[in-house]
């Protein structure tokens, strides 16, 4: 089965000037939201959702850009900035990394942020009739973003500037087909939204997604100080934390290559389900098998990629995976040592609670194993140990009597 698209480019080379003074020395997505870049939060909704090679196309002040990400990583994904000689609009800019661009990609702006299922909007594959397919957002007042119509889901009419009230919105976020560069002539200024999606739509080259979710753009000062008064509370959502051997796979010992790894009963379905329902699947595991040289670390994050490059053909994924490779029983001297993020000791869990926004009280963690349940104590999180030869019915358990937080959570629209 083909793969969804891994690649995304992030537009972060605007000027920023409704921003007046706030973007005169800063790039616009790098001005600080919760004390961290606005782009941090932009990037790790990218990671979550399986995104491993990614674009940042910046202009204006992309020295500083370049500087941050040369900087910092993101696990499992690989973060590179090019740099724009001569502003060449949206469209343009794109046309000059045509070499580094995938069959698909997805295509995004950097000063916005939609809290949407992004793996939803990029599968499956686009068809060969189309071109572009983008999320919209429903709001109650279009006439500030211009209103996109669709009939079915293709996209018949985009960015009526005329039209005032409630409607759909363009999100600011597609998959984009690498055709698109043939309509894009290199060297040459060219508006994405201006030239090129009109012309798309009237070759019904374009389809749309209505999604729900947190949207908001910090283009304005009043959207800016929005973004820093309420952003953190509104991406946070409960998190499923689930141990890997002998929960997620049959546990015969060691488990560290993808031959060895057999998928137990409703596992795939039980990550599923909670994907689907709004939290965040992440897992936690202790790996003493490297310490004790039956595998690498290498050989653990290929299987992790694995296990989310199945699980995305599907259309969902684990957000993160965290293990401690470390046993003071070990052989492999680096490798010798107590641990603070080797269960029963929370340091895993602590740890993806300060990468995420995560909300402990609505987590749950899924293990089967006295130690699992104790780290998820220490780390105020429920833990449920597992029953069932099915995970399914053990996840359901666990989450009997939520809101799914996709259902609690506020959304609203800036």
């Amino acid at each position: 089965m083909r793969q969804p698209c891994r690649q995304a480019v992030i537009l972060v080379g605007g000027r920023g000037t409704r921003l007046g003074h706030l973007s005169a020395s800063t790039p616009k997505p790098l001005i600080p939201v919760d004390g961290t870049p606005f782009l941090d939060r932009v990037l790790r909704q990218l990671v979550r959702h399986g995104f491993s090679d990614i674009i940042l196309l910046a202009g204006h002040l992309g020295d500083q850009v370049a500087k941050r990400y040369d900087a910092i990583s993101f696990p499992g994904a690989t973060v590179r900035t090019v740099i724009e000689l001569a502003p060449r609009g949206t469209a343009g800019a794109l046309a000059e990394i045509a070499g580094d661009l995938d069959a698909e990609f997805l295509l995004m702006n950097g000063d916005s942020i939609f809290d949407c299922d992004l793996l939803n909007l990029i599968h499956p594959p686009l068809k060969p009739s189309q071109i572009m397919r983008m999320a919209l957002r429903t709001v109650a007042d279009v006439s500030r973003y211009g209103a996109v119509r669709i009939d079915g889901e293709t996209v018949t009419t985009f960015g009526e500037k005329n039209h005032q009230g409630p409607g759909t919105i363009n999100a600011g976020l597609y998959l984009c087909s690498r055709d698109i560069l043939t309509g894009i002539k290199p060297g040459n200024t060219c508006s994405l939204e201006l030239e090129i999606i009109p012309k798309l739509v009237k070759q019904e080259a374009v389809s749309g997604r209505v999604f729900t979710g947190y949207f908001l753009d910090i283009g304005l000062p009043e959207t800016l100080a929005l973004a820093r008064d309420q952003l953190d509370t509104a991406l946070r959502r409960p998190a499923v934390f689930f141990d890997r051997d002998g929960v997620l796979n049959e546990d015969t010992g060691y488990v560290g290559t993808q031959e060895a790894f057999v998928w137990r009963s409703g596992a795939r379905e039980a990550i599923s389900e909670a994907y689907r329902r709004g939290y965040l699947p992440i897992v936690i595991t202790n790996q003493a098998g490297v310490a004790r040289g039956y595998y690498t670390e290498d050989d653990v994050r290929q299987l992790h990629a694995w296990m989310n490059d199945t699980l995305r053909q599907t259309g969902v994924c684990i957000a993160a995976f965290y293990y401690c490779p470390y046993h003071i029983d070990g052989v492999v001297e680096r490798y010798v040592r107590h641990c603070p993020s080797r269960k029963p000791n929370p340091g895993m869990l602590t740890q993806a609670l300060a990468d995420w926004s995560i909300d402990p009280a609505g987590s749950v963690l899924l293990g089967d194993k006295d130690s699992d349940i104790e780290a998820a104590r220490r780390a105020g999180i429920r833990g449920v140990l597992v029953t069932e030869t099915d995970l399914r019915a053990d996840l359901q358990r666990a989450l009997s009597g939520r809101a799914d937080p996709e259902n609690q959570r506020a959304k609203p629209v800036a």
